[in-house]
């Protein structure tokens, strides 16, 4: 461990105390690091394989404000790939629910844009997910099945 004087620690302090303006709300969006905190707007998922190495789930998410605190809406459309019955598309509503760094995806299936095998059932899908940064949440698929699962924050394009 290194020692410092107490010169340099008062220098440190200092310095600290100046940088605080600095950071503070009229420099929030100034620098180039985002809010970890910030999971609204677009993110691309997948999961891990799943059905011993059968299945694998990828698909879209977007997260809106709602009134509530610690609650959004969204949308998800998630995209199955099975080599045992197909692909499933299924564009699903659901409702997010933050706690801390912890978000919880609950949905509804809304449409079946296209189905897999005749006479499966398709359930919806739900996620637990842990924010680790700006970019990326980490978790599981808890569904008909449970897989671990990445959410990446989509980089939406200019058209």
């Amino acid at each position: 461990m290194r020692k410092f004087g107490r010169g340099a620690l008062a220098a440190l302090a200092l310095a600290g105390l100046l940088a605080g303006p600095l950071t503070g709300p009229a420099f929030a969006n100034s620098g180039k690091e985002k809010d970890p905190s910030d999971v609204l707007g677009s993110w691309s998922f997948q999961t891990s394989p799943y059905r011993s190495g059968q299945c694998v789930m990828s698909g879209t998410m977007r997260l809106s404000p709602h009134p509530d605190e610690g609650l959004y809406e969204c949308e998800l459309t998630a995209v199955e790939m099975c080599s045992m019955w197909g692909r499933s598309v299924v564009r699903q509503s659901c409702e997010a629910r933050r706690f801390g760094d912890q978000v919880s995806i609950r949905s509804t299936i809304e449409e079946m844009l296209e189905s897999k095998a005749e006479g499966l059932l398709y359930v919806p899908d739900n996620f637990t997910l842990t924010i680790q940064s700006h970019e990326r949440m980490f978790g599981a698929l808890v569904s008909a099945v449970t897989a671990p699962v990445e959410f990446r924050r989509a980089n939406d394009g200019i058209s």
